[in-house]
């Protein structure tokens, strides 16, 4: 008896196609017979996955945390007590694969971002499904002893989102740093917390 590997989901496939809509044409390029379009569906098929772009962009949100999370690695983190140059280490290849191979993945992220500033209901998924982070990264903080892991916590993350956000799409698109200039950018980053 042979053994099928089995494919993605009917629910992955259609957030796969959302996300790669969303960073080729933006959210005006979202629409659910694109989606149908872009995952080789036929037609309606998205519809009777996720009737309503609340919950089609709901779905692309839990799609792209579950696929951030293999980016970012989060199993790969050091554990508390690692060390800043662990940490460092660590936060710097996450980074440079969200500005390299993920790029896309990145771009969709804030179109996401952006709609769920007009979308209450979007704006709690969007924040739930990336306190996964947010909470290890704090946890991580707290063991490498920070005396404010709640400010520091917020700290790495708004340094890191600034970064892939001005590469990918604002003012330095043209230019990505490389891995070694990330992780040079995070020690500096953080031996001024272990300092503070």
């Amino acid at each position: 008896m042979s053994v099928r590997a089995a494919g993605p989901s009917r629910s992955d496939l259609v957030a796969d196609a959302a996300l790669a809509l969303l960073a080729e044409r933006g959210m005006r390029g979202l629409t659910h017979r694109a989606v149908d379009e872009a995952a080789g569906l036929p037609q309606g098929s998205t519809s009777n996955l996720a009737r309503t772009r609340q919950a089609l962009l709901e779905l692309a949100v839990r799609r792209l945390a579950d696929r951030e999370a293999r980016v970012l690695a989060l199993h790969e983190m050091p554990g508390p007590r690692s060390g800043t140059d662990s940490l460092a280490d660590a936060l710097a290849l996450a980074t440079h694969r969200a500005l390299t191979s993920n790029r896309a993945l990145t771009l969709a992220r804030y179109e996401l971002a952006l709609e769920a500033t007009r979308r209450p209901e979007l704006r709690a998924c969007f924040d739930a499904t990336g306190a996964r982070f947010r909470d290890q990264l704090a946890a991580l903080a707290t063991g490498m002893g920070s005396t404010d892991p709640a400010r520091h916590t917020l700290s790495l993350i708004a340094w890191a989102d600034g970064l892939m956000f001005s590469c990918v799409a604002g003012s330095f698109g043209a230019e990505v740093p490389s891995l070694a200039e990330v992780r040079a950018g995070l020690r500096e980053l953080l031996a001024g917390m272990a300092r503070a």
